[in-house]
Formats: structure tokens, sequence, C-alpha cells
């Protein structure tokens, strides 16, 4: 389970000091040095009109509407709908994760200047200990991303703020985070590369809840087919730095997915296995299913 990261908040240990806060900032680094090269993963976005067919030919404007439906920086309202169901957690046997996340990307222009607005709501069922399991809201986040068209490519950077809105312990890290995302994104006429580095450290909350410090980076793959089908690898690298007991999960997915258009509606549906290559610390997914439903509807214009 990526963004939330719930099943390690029960075992997460406040107080980083001495030489546990230097191991911190070197894992930091480390984990900088080996997310960089994904920012080499970038695109412009591909926004033009959804044509009212269903499926889309395979055609070049095909190509150009399953991009922009993969596209996260596509400047259209989007709603996402998406769930990880995790059968297995490290060195926890028998026990199982759930993630559902409610997301919406709402475009804006700010004085002139194009931005993205994009939130998240989970709802979490995490493991307790020794036994049983709970569900709930895990912790708000929202992006605001700033769009720069640079070249052949699409980059936004903007601010991130996550607010502690979880309803039980087990399901959020109790904490108000604040940090910075960037987005690079390229198409091609071929499927699109992209991808997303995000850095949270918390800020305040339940002071006896630990540190929360989370750097996560997400190369992005889709590969088009005919009749508007497409092949994706998704994985989302998360490396959780907040407390004594550092946990990081490294998943590489293989999935299918497939877009079709209705008018201005653009409907994507996928599902995509993952298996972590690297599963460090107990209660991350050793694999997990990723499935959603997107729905973009085109603004006037666009």
């Amino acid at each position: 389970m990526p963004t939330s990261l719930s099943c390690r908040s029960a075992w997460r240990i406040a107080g980083l000091k001495g030489t546990e806060a230097l191991t911190s900032r070197r894992r930091v680094a480390s984990a900088w040095a080996l997310c960089a090269p994904w920012l080499a993963f970038v695109a412009p976005l591909a926004a033009q009109e959804a044509p009212s067919a269903s499926p889309l030919p395979a055609t070049t404007s095909a190509n150009d509407e399953v991009n922009a439906a993969n596209n996260p920086l596509t400047p259209k309202v989007t709603i996402n709908i998406q769930d990880y169901v995790t059968p297995e957690l490290n060195r926890e046997p028998g026990r199982t994760a759930n993630q559902f996340l409610l997301r919406g990307v709402l475009p804006m222009d700010t004085f002139g200047v194009p931005q993205l607005l994009r939130v998240t709501l989970p709802v979490n069922t995490t493991p307790t200990f020794p036994s049983g399991s709970a569900t709930g809201l895990s912790d708000f986040s929202l992006y605001d991303l700033v769009i720069l068209p640079i070249k052949a490519l699409t980059v936004s950077v903007g601010p991130v703020i996550v607010a502690p809105t979880a309803t039980s312990p087990y399901t959020g890290a109790g904490k108000w985070q604040a940090g910075a995302a960037t987005f690079v994104v390229k198409e091609h006429e071929w499927g699109l590369t992209a991808g997303l580095l995000t850095y949270k450290h918390s800020f305040g909350g339940d002071p006896s809840r630990p540190v929360a410090a989370t750097l996560t980076a997400q190369p992005i793959l889709t590969y088009n087919l005919p009749g508007a089908f497409y092949l994706r690898s998704t994985g989302i690298w998360s490396f959780d730095m907040g407390g004594a007991r550092h946990t990081s999960v490294i998943p590489l997915g293989f999935g299918v997915g497939k877009v079709w258009t209705i008018g201005k509606l653009t409907l994507n549906l996928f599902a995509e296995p993952q298996y972590s290559v690297i599963h460090s610390g107990i209660g991350v997914p050793v694999w997990q299913i990723f499935a959603g439903f997107n729905i973009q509807i085109a603004l006037s214009g666009t």
C-alpha cells in the first residue's frame, strides 16, 4: 500500500536521536540518489478533445487519447476510484491489508499560471496487533502543482500538505505533514513515460506519535496497444524514515488497461499486479494488486 503506509504506522518508534538521526540523514541521501534517475522520465500533456467513439480507433489520435487518459498532468477534471489489495505483508504471515483511494484533480488558471489541485482521501484496512484489523479513514492530502512546459516535457512542482484525518491510530500517522512534489512527464506515440517524486515531513499533531517522514518515487511507463488497450507499470517506491524502525518497499508492476471516450468523458479501467523486489520492514507489501477506474471530464476548450 503506497501513500499512507498505514500498516507500518503501528510499528513506528518515536524520537530519532544521536546516531539514529545521522543514520536517517544518510538514508534520505541514499534514497534521493536512488530515485533521481526516474526524473529523466517526462512529457507534455496531451489534452486533445476526446472523439465521441468507444472504443477508440487504433490511430495516432487514439494513442494521443490513451496518453492523455494516463497522463497525471492532463488539464481535465478527474475522479479516480482506486484500490490496493495486499494479500501478503512482509514478516506478517496470514495478514492482509487494503487501501481504497478516492482522488480528485481540478485544473485551475490562477493569475495566468496553470495549476492542478490534487486531493486524495484514503480508506485503509490494516492489521492490528497481535490480532484483528482496523478499517477507517486515513490522512487527507492536498497537492498544488504549478505546470511548467519545458520544450518536449511537462514538469510540475508544488507544495504538499497532509492533514491527520485518520479515524484510527492504525490507519494514519496522526501528524500534520508538509513537503514538496514534482512530476515530470513525456508523451510518445507508443505510450507515456513519467515520474513523481514527493517528500513529506511532520510538523505537528499528536505528540505521542512518532515523527512522520516519507520519500516516495513513482516511475510510470505505459505502452499503447490496438483498440485503446495499453500495458502499464506504476509501482510507488516508498522509503519511510520517520522513526527508529525504517521501512522501504520497491514494487514493480505489470498490468493492462482500457480507455473509452463518451463525448467529453474519458473512462480508464485498469488492473496491475505488483511485486515488491525490495520489501524491508514489518508490514510492507510483498505483493499487491492495484486496480482502478478513472474518469476525466474535458473542460471547454480542452
